[in-house]
Order: structure tokens, then C-alpha cells, then sequence
């Protein structure tokens, strides 16, 4: 019983935001994935996908950073330095982008993900590489020599 009290406490330190945000992420690579199938067999049900995806990850985007903020009120964020706020910065950018290509995925037909759907999904899918790299670095996770 005395040995499970520590792990518990490890546990509550952990940030929740991060369930949310990586489901988010998720869906965003899905959006990516059907934005290439529909430009290869334009079958208008995998731009449906892509719009149902980056709406999903939206919403679970907004629901990360609302739990953030709430880590960051009881102390499980701490710690202003350069990976957080490149990791913070680069999460709001996705958002963001992700947004407008959603607003793109409202056109009619080819246009809606072909170029510019595929190019921004592409584009949201190497910024949230960048952005785990940056929170593996901000958690520590990320040591010398670790291969990834």
C-alpha cells in the first residue's frame, strides 16, 4: 500500500491535455490521409471524411487547449522556456491552419481539397511533427543520445 502512494502522486502531475490533444492530432493526420485518396480517386465521400476529420479534431483541438489552461492552473505546465512556447505557439498554429482548411473543405467538389486542402493538411501534418518534438524536449522526455 505505501508504494503506490508515490506512483499516484507521479500521476496527478501529468498534464491531461495531452490525451485530448493528441486525439486531435489523430484526426488530423486522417484528414491528411483522405485528402490524398480523394485526389487520387476523387470519390466524393473521402472529402466528407477529410471535412468530418479536421471538424472532429477541431473541436478536440479547442477542448486541449481549454484543459491546458486548466493544467496550467494547477501547476501541471510549468515552466516558460523555449520548447514550451514553441510547443504552446506551434499548437495554435495547427489550430489555426486547420481551421482555415476547413473552411476550404466547405467548397464544392475537387476544389475543396485539391491543391490547397492537401497542401495545408501536409503542412499541419510536419508542423505537429515539429510541435511533439518540441513537447517531448518541454517534458523532458527527450534525452541525449535517445533514439527516436
Amino acid at each position: 500500500m505505501t508504494h503506490q502512494a508515490p506512483l499516484a502522486k507521479a500521476y496527478r502531475k501529468l498534464p491531461m491535455h495531452t490525451a485530448f490533444w493528441h486525439f486531435a492530432m489523430a484526426c488530423f493526420l486522417g484528414a491528411l490521409a483522405t485528402d490524398v485518396t480523394y485526389w487520387k480517386t476523387a470519390e466524393m465521400t473521402w472529402a466528407n471524411f477529410s471535412a468530418w476529420l479536421l471538424a472532429a479534431g477541431l473541436v478536440m483541438g479547442v477542448v486541449a487547449g481549454l484543459v491546458s489552461l486548466i493544467d496550467w492552473l494547477l501547476g501541471r505546465l510549468v515552466g516558460i522556456h523555449r520548447p514550451t512556447i514553441l510547443y504552446l505557439i506551434g499548437n495554435l498554429i495547427i489550430l489555426a491552419l486547420s481551421f482555415l482548411n476547413s473552411l476550404i473543405h466547405s467548397r464544392d467538389a475537387w476544389t475543396s481539397v485539391v491543391p490547397l486542402g492537401v497542401g495545408l493538411s501536409a503542412v499541419v501534418a510536419v508542423l505537429m511533427l515539429i510541435t511533439s518534438l518540441a513537447g517531448r524536449l518541454r517534458s523532458g522526455s527527450l534525452v541525449e543520445g535517445e533514439v527516436l
